[in-house]
């Protein structure tokens, strides 16, 4: 039987729309067909779809709390539970931000333990490409693209993210406040091949929930995969962590002769694209920022986070209507929420965040309607997912990356206006200063 033989090998649920697109990257440049739908798809869609090697959802559970998780993530861990693939995947951020009362990786865990009972709950570390790295079970991440690499606990935004702050490097501390007993294994017993597997039994006799993968570096990727991929021929597991999951998987594939050379990210380059761009920013990171200020073939507008917030629908209807007179003579835009303290005062209560969040999918929803657009930007992982929620769009496809882990997805929907839109969904920790020029002016 060919390995690649028209049933999924791989299922993902990505906790924001910004990381699942990097996932469905991942997936595509690995040599898998691929889709991401953006709920659980009906049959049409299914056959729309054709045959996929990766079926992924977005979802925004990383914003939810733990009622709110059970709602979003019951259906869908219902539907994977009805493909039978190995490899169920709960994508979460490479930064591992969560707390017991927002997007609880415990949380999710329970849910999905439901469902799949396998004991074996791999968690991945790290994701070298993006310089985020597991040692010793303590997490590590740069501090921008090409800055340094440090303690999670001591990185200078996630230590003050204005929702889950993360206060401890050490993740199986971090992960034992949401409720998980988490053993880890370190990257120094790679080294010992087959012996791996006496490690990992002895963690699952010792009652741990789960099993953290230091990941030091690329090489520990293809080991991290065998264990994964061989335990899952056994019986169906869940496995959590962030893109690293399938790059794992794919290094194991494709160390076994079963997928053909991974297509270098730059391969598919993008071009300018062929008329005005829109992006929404309501990310509150220093590095969207950065990319806010280098955003020279953008007019730009502050929007005012308290009136979207409030519902304001005559500021709604007003700023949609400034908005697309620009876009319709023919002008790159930029509308940011994060122009002033006060927003972030409001960002940091998660219910306000959700709601403003959901403000800007509103906004996005009418300004498309308005003026049709060929591509459009998002940043923001909350921004970006409750955005798209609004839309009827129901699957977006992989195009080619503007920086590392910054995808340009085409949108598959009904309605003609919104189906080809190509979208950048972007997390605030993600893309180089230029990153909204590259989307505008392309990559090639």
């Amino acid at each position: 039987m060919r390995f690649l033989d028209g049933r999924p090998k791989i299922a993902f649920y990505g906790d924001d729309f910004t990381g699942a697109t990097d996932t469905l990257a991942t997936a595509s440049l690995a040599g898998l067909r691929s889709l991401l739908f953006l709920r659980v798809p009906g049959a049409a869609q299914l056959r729309a779809a054709g045959e996929l090697d990766c079926l992924g959802i977005a979802g925004a559970a990383r914003s939810m709390d733990p009622r709110q998780m059970r709602a979003e993530l019951e259906p869908v861990a219902a539907f994977f539970s009805g493909l039978r693939v190995p490899v169920t995947h709960y994508k979460i951020c490479s930064t591992f931000d969560s707390a017991p009362h927002i997007g609880s990786i415990g949380a999710a865990l329970r849910i999905w333990r439901q469902r799949i009972p396998n004991r074996f709950v791999p968690v991945v570390g790290g994701q070298p490409n993006l310089r985020r790295f597991c040692l010793f079970s303590q997490l590590y991440a740069a501090e921008k693209a090409g800055g340094e690499v440090v303690r999670i606990d001591r990185h200078p935004t996630m230590c003050r993210h204005p929702v889950t702050p993360m206060h401890e490097a050490d993740m199986r501390s971090h992960l034992g406040l949401q409720a998980l007993d988490v053993a880890g294994l370190h990257y120094p017993l790679y080294a010992e091949g087959d012996k791996l597997d006496v490690h990992v039994d002895a963690a699952l006799a010792g009652g741990a929930d789960a099993l953290l993968f230091d990941v030091a570096g690329e090489s520990d990727l293809a080991v991290i995969g065998s264990v994964i991929w061989r335990r899952a021929l056994q019986q169906e597991l869940l496995a959590i962590g962030a893109s690293s999951v399938v790059q794992s998987l794919a290094a194991w594939w494709r160390s076994q002769g079963w997928l053909p050379p991974a297509t270098p990210v730059d391969a598919a380059r993008i071009g300018a694209a062929a008329g005005p761009v829109f992006v929404l920013a309501g990310s509150l990171s220093p590095v969207t920022a950065l990319q806010v200020g280098a955003a020279h073939s953008y007019d730009k507008l502050l929007l005012d986070s308290q009136r979207l917030f409030e519902g304001d629908t005559h500021y709604l209807e007003t700023t949609v209507a400034r908005i697309a007179g620009s876009l319709r003579e023919g002008r790159n835009l930029l509308a940011c929420t994060a122009a002033h303290q006060g927003d972030r005062q409001l960002l940091a209560d998660a219910g306000a965040s959700q709601r403003l969040a959901q403000a800007c999918g509103e906004l996005l929803r009418r300004l498309l309607l308005a003026a049709p657009l060929g591509r459009v930007g998002v940043a923001g992982g909350d921004t970006s997912s409750y955005a798209l929620k609004a839309l009827d769009i129901w699957g977006l496809s992989y195009l080619g990356n503007l920086s590392a882990g910054v995808a340009l997805c085409r949108a598959h929907a009904d309605a003609a206006h919104l189906d080809g839109i190509e979208l950048m969904l972007k997390g605030g920790q993600m893309g180089t200063a230029d990153l909204f020029e590259l989307l505008a002016k392309g990559s090639g």
